[in-house]
């Protein structure tokens, strides 16, 4: 099932996507469950929002081994590296990706991205896809240049419209090596597998859960593959994760 966000007559609501509608839901999922109003509405007609507005993001990096060969001096780390993002930097599909004035080289970074469905403290790998609502897409947009003189990752990872993600969230997905890739109008920059991650999905829900706890909504972006690539204004950047879809965002 695909529940989407979405601003309908100026109201944030939610929506259970079936082809070309959104059947109106009563109320967060989350909270009110998957009662409907009965109606239904063209998507066309509506400003998809991003799929949740959580506490936290919080972001993997360095989680393929051909992403850490693209960054200088990055070695592969027994565990996973964790940094965060705003929710300030959140956008939704369509929303544009603002270039900031302090950076000459922004680049790009499809993610498979979890939504968090519960309340996780130290969970298990082994029970940790239960404390999961869906999966989504995100772009985990990088100053490249502010990333490399900074001496910690905070500014360069989190100026606002920096972190799209949408268009909605996929409760039935399944992590088993589906295919990630970015394109930069049109032309494939990043194509890779989830399986070519070094730390799987439950691991990281688990390790993390060790470490912070997780409320519903969170977000946790997977990190990307190799093939990052610096985005100019007006470059239209298409984020896509098979099984779940497609995110496009312009840049401006």
């Amino acid at each position: 099932m695909r529940i989407a966000r979405f601003s309908l007559n100026g109201e944030p609501k939610f929506g259970i996507v079936d082809g070309p509608e959104l059947v109106v839901l009563n109320g967060h999922p989350l909270v009110a469950g998957y009662d409907t109003t009965g109606e239904r509405v063209p998507i066309k007609d509506v400003k998809l929002l991003a799929p949740t507005i959580p506490s936290k993001v919080v972001c993997v990096g360095l989680n393929y081994a051909d992403h850490v060969g693209e960054i200088d001096g990055a070695t592969i780390a027994a565990e996973p590296t964790l940094f965060l993002k705003p929710s300030s930097a959140i956008v939704g599909p369509g929303d544009a990706i603002v270039l900031p004035a302090q950076s000459e080289k922004v680049d790009l970074e499809v993610e498979l991205t979890i939504v968090m469905g519960q309340i996780a403290k130290n969970v298990s790998e082994k029970d940790a896809l239960n404390y999961v609502w869906g999966f989504t897409v995100a772009n985990d947009v990088t100053a490249r240049d502010l990333q490399h003189t900074d001496q910690q990752w905070a500014r360069s990872k989190s100026f606002d419209s920096f972190c799209p993600i949408g268009p909605w969230i996929e409760t039935e997905f399944v992590p088993d090596g589906q295919e990630l890739s970015s394109r930069i109008n049109g032309e494939t920059k990043q194509s890779s597998s989830i399986d070519h991650m070094l730390h799987n999905v439950p691991k990281l829900i688990s390790y993390i859960s060790h470490n912070m706890t997780l409320l519903p909504g969170d977000v946790i972006l997977t990190g990307t593959p190799a093939g990052i690539t610096q985005i100019f204004s007006g470059d239209v950047v298409e984020c896509e994760i098979e099984g779940i879809g497609t995110l496009v965002n312009p840049v401006r």
